[in-house]
């Protein structure tokens, strides 16, 4: 069996930002401390955090949103790969990111329960914020 869940969170940055970072290798490896190889091209092979995660681009609309296939090492071999959905809308603090993922193995409640904040929102916020005060 599998389970879907839904994230929010708001992001010192516009959705803009938050998308072209979330796909090019350096900026998602910085933002997030683990080495990445991400890519903004349809169908293009994926992966992050030194290679835990890997996945595929399967949908992409510039500055809005982002599907992935998703899967971590920790996955059992019969499992299927997991789907993620970043939309990303305008906010008055920057950007509303909405992550929903799917098709995540039962056992796998790690993710919905602080390891999405822990590794992707909580570093995202403050890379996002330190490249706003550089600016300012």
């Amino acid at each position: 069996m599998a389970y879907a869940f839904e994230l929010h969170c708001t992001l010192p940055a516009t959705p803009r930002e938050v998308y072209d970072a979330w796909l090019a290798s350096e900026t998602h490896s910085a933002m997030t401390g683990g080495e990445a190889d991400m890519s903004d091209q349809l169908g293009a092979q994926v992966s992050a955090w030194d290679g835990y995660i890997t996945g595929e681009n399967l949908e992409l609309a510039p500055g809005d949103r982002i599907v992935q296939s998703w899967r971590t090492s920790k996955f059992g071999e019969a499992d299927p790969d997991s789907k993620i959905e970043v939309t990303l809308a305008p906010d008055p603090e920057g950007c509303k990111l909405t992550l929903r993922h799917s098709n995540v193995p039962d056992a796998d409640t790690s993710y919905e329960r602080g390891g999405w904040s822990e590794n992707y929102f909580e570093p995202m916020r403050a890379y996002f914020a330190a490249q706003r005060d550089e600016r300012a």
